[in-house]
């Protein structure tokens, strides 16, 4: 795609011009330059893109274009011209600060529902004329069970992070709300991958789509530097807070596989002196939203997360991800480490890998098809006396015997002695389950035009 193209070129109405350019924005990314035409044109279309890539603004600004230039004269309440349907309250709620950012000229009105909250100010609201919605699926049929949502004027419906969408499972409450929906309607699908479970989704989904896709499938940010620390699991929490005060990040975003871990994980961050928070799903949403807020202001310098709770974040210019543990499936590594490296910025993801973790990095390369480096981990830390002990206790291997020994037929073992024969327990066993001096700025020949993140 040609870098001279201009949002001006795109043919996008003067009221959304001017709110792009007081964000600071004049070149498309690729997803916007290659998205927004088709779906001004009227086509479904099925979307492929990495996260940071700005296919937000990709489908946003169109339908804002459609809403400005096709009013109408009279509207029922609580009846939306355009439903995004997200997977998470995170992703919702960036979803809808972008659809007020851009429409902030236009005299569009939306709103954002998602459960986790009172549902009685969300009724109060669906009283009034509504142009845009976004919400998650649980809490939308909440609505429209309660009668206080009618999904039966919907013109464009767009279906965001599909594949994380299927993750959760949430394929039954998605055919809900398609059952819902009239029948002619526009449609707009994005997501990271295409699957063969995505492409089944689509077809029941999607009408005769425009497909577009800006990036190989399932490839790792270009500007994202990766490495790897071979750390014992029982070690990870000592070496990543030394690491941190060491570095002196000051915006750091840590995945972990579960809520247990993520809560053990903070409170040692904190303990060590660091302004430390944790997010997932048993978070209430006020204590999500206010973690999330003090990361984006500075105030946390650390937010773990899980997968499913770190899913949407929107963060400019996040210089550091790090996997506490690898995720069982390859593609979220892809998710992960693409919350930095945004909007063509560079980025560094960091993987502390347990040797029991390796099966991981192993289908982590061969789905990147790229090898990523292991780098010592750093010296000069203290091990807490519990991960000490983890270390000290954990079962040796058995001495192999030696050759020079007699050989020959041995006594039977008497009886009530213990065979050595049985496995032992792995050592490093996991006990947490499954699944601001910023760095120096790097030094650049000429500035580059911003882009829409």
């Amino acid at each position: 795609m040609s870098t001279e193209i201009s949002f001006a070129s795109l043919s996008l109405a003067e009221p959304l011009l001017r709110a792009i350019e007081e964000e600071g924005y004049t070149v498309p990314t690729p997803i916007q330059a290659q998205a927004i035409p088709h779906v001004l044109a009227g086509s479904d279309l099925m979307a492929a893109a990495q996260t940071g890539t700005g296919k937000t603004a990709g489908f946003t600004l169109p339908i804002l274009q459609r809403l400005i230039t096709q009013p109408l004269t009279q509207q029922k309440s609580g009846t939306p011209r355009v439903l995004i349907l997200t997977p998470t309250r995170e992703l919702a709620a960036q979803v809808q600060e972008s659809v007020r950012t851009y429409g902030k000229h236009a005299r569009v009105s939306s709103f954002v529902m998602f459960g986790g909250v009172n549902i009685n100010p969300q009724i109060s609201a669906l009283r009034k004329p509504l142009d845009v919605l976004v919400a998650t699926p649980g809490r939308l049929l909440d609505h429209v069970q309660q009668r206080t949502l009618d999904l039966s004027a919907v013109e464009v419906f767009v279906l965001d992070e599909a594949d994380r969408m299927l993750d959760m499972g949430f394929i039954r409450d998605i055919r809900k709300v398609l059952a819902l929906l009239p029948k002619l309607r526009q449609n707009l699908l994005f997501s990271a991958t295409f699957s063969e479970e995505i492409r089944t989704l689509a077809r029941g989904v999607l009408n005769n789509p425009v497909e577009v896709s800006v990036s190989p499938r399932n490839t790792t940010a270009e500007r994202v530097e990766q490495s790897v620390h071979m750390v014992p699991q029982a070690h990870k929490r000592d070496v990543l807070s030394h690491i941190i005060r060491e570095s002196g990040w000051h915006q750091v975003l840590v995945f972990t596989r579960t809520k247990h871990g993520a809560n053990r994980l903070a409170e040692k961050l904190v303990k060590d002196g660091l302004q430390a928070a944790a997010i997932h799903g048993n978070k209430s949403q006020a204590a999500r939203t206010k973690a999330l807020e003090g990361f984006k202001s500075g105030k946390l310098s650390v937010l773990v997360a899980t997968d499913i709770a770190a899913r949407g974040l929107d963060i400019d210019q996040l210089p550091q991800v790090v996997n506490f543990e690898l995720p069982n499936m390859p593609e979220d590594y892809v998710h992960r480490i693409g919350r930095t490296g945004r909007a063509g910025a560079a980025g560094n993801a960091l993987s502390l890998v347990d040797i029991d973790e390796m099966k991981y990095l192993k289908a982590i390369e061969r789905l990147t098809r790229q090898t990523i480096t292991q780098v010592p981990a750093p010296t000069g830390w203290t091990p807490s006396p519990a991960a000490a002990r983890a270390i000290d206790d954990a079962p040796r291997a058995p001495r192999r015997p030696d050759p020079r020994a007699r050989s020959g037929p041995r006594s039977a073992p008497k009886a009530g002695a213990r065979s050595n024969t049985g496995s032992p327990a792995r050592a490093g066993t996991r006990t947490e389950g499954r699944a601001d001096s910023r760095p120096a700025a790097r030094p650049t020949s000429r500035p580059t035009p911003r882009k829409v993140a």
